[in-house]
């Protein structure tokens, strides 16, 4: 009952920034100039920016499907693409897009699949999606400073945060993984503080439940010390998954009609964004997302900004968001009948 709250709640919150959204992006704006825009698309090039979705989707139930079989669980690749699914549309509904990984836990666990096992994978899914975002954006920031000077003054403190963010994340997570005692001794000393200050009223069962998840962190270290080559494969899917979504944008670009601006450029602007808004508490970094692309995609696409703005996130958010809840959907009907069969199949063998 609870959950179902919590997911009712998500979803009203996710409805409520979607509206807020909407109106501030369309306030005032010509809606008709839009419209004749978005008729000069070419829709030639916007299927392939809805199959890099796709393709960025099944990326991460091959990341899956792989790390699984390292464990010698043999599961199906279409049974990871439901995992997959799971996990992003549960992503796209929550803050910081916390609910995607307990939902693929709760799907594992139908494949029988031990918690341990589900929670170190998602683990490294999680530092490698991360890693991606912090090896990028210091790479711009390194490597791109004619780059960030042409498109990202105006952004450069939100780009800075945002990047910050994600390197602290990468960062702690590494800490717990590699050093799984002292990361277990600083959380106690933080929780002990919190107490202190009667942030947090002491209690003895969230202490033992802080020591218990250390063991995830344990798990993980001994899996990369033990599976470098995966750890190396999964580094490489991963870049080559994020950077297809990124490549979206590219489409849109490309439906335009329009040229002059190298897929380079494009692609990494739309990185910059992710980089941004990855660690933002908003669902799917909406809001936030589309006024950044409004601001530093202007030099690329002119006169044409918003329009290809609405379609850019149309494809790489909100066209994610659908796929994802169809095949959760799908996963959930797939589940449902087959407990319901089991259960059917032992009532005759009861009645045998």
């Amino acid at each position: 009952m609870q959950g179902k709250k919590k997911v009712i709640g998500n979803m009203l919150f996710l409805t409520a920034v979607f509206a807020l959204t909407v109106y501030g992006v369309f306030h005032g704006e010509d809606l008709g100039e839009m419209a004749a825009a978005f008729k000069r698309a070419d829709i030639r090039w916007l299927i392939p920016g809805v199959i890099l979705v796709l393709f960025f989707i099944w990326g991460e139930s091959i990341i899956i499907w792989y790390m699984m079989r390292s464990f010698h669980i043999y599961l199906k690749k279409r049974i990871c693409f439901l995992f997959s699914s799971v996990g992003f549309f549960f992503s796209c509904i929550t803050p910081s897009a916390t609910g995607g990984q307990p939902m693929q836990v709760y799907y594992m666990n139908k494949e029988k699949i031990p918690v341990p096992v589900a929670a170190v994978i998602l683990m490294i899914v999680t530092i490698t999606y991360k890693l991606v975002l912090v090896v990028t954006g210091l790479g711009i920031l390194l490597f791109g400073q004619g780059f960030l000077h042409q498109y990202l003054e105006k952004i450069l403190p939100v780009f800075y945060l945002g990047l910050l963010l994600n390197v602290f994340c990468v960062s702690f997570m590494t800490l717990l993984v590699f050093h799984p005692v002292i990361a277990e001794k600083i959380m106690l000393k933080g929780l002990e503080w919190l107490e202190r200050l009667h942030l947090l009223k002491r209690r003895e069962t969230r202490r033992t439940r802080l020591q218990d998840s250390m063991q995830v962190y344990r798990e993980t270290a001994a899996y990369l010390k033990d599976h470098k080559g995966v750890i190396g494969a999964v580094i490489f899917i991963t870049f080559v998954q994020r950077f297809a979504l990124f490549a979206v944008t590219f489409m849109v670009y490309l439906a335009f009609g329009m040229s002059g601006t190298d897929i380079t450029d494009v692609v990494l602007l739309q990185a910059v964004i992710s980089v941004s808004v990855d660690m933002l508490p908003l669902p799917g970094g909406m809001g936030i997302s589309e006024s950044l692309f409004l601001t530093i995609f202007v030099p690329v696409f002119a006169s044409l900004t918003l329009p290809a703005m609405v379609l850019s996130r149309g494809l790489g958010y909100y066209s994610q968001l659908l796929i994802s809840a169809l095949f959760t959907v799908v996963a959930q009907i797939y589940y449902t009948f087959r407990e319901q069969k089991c259960q059917d199949a032992l009532k005759r063998i009861e009645h045998v």
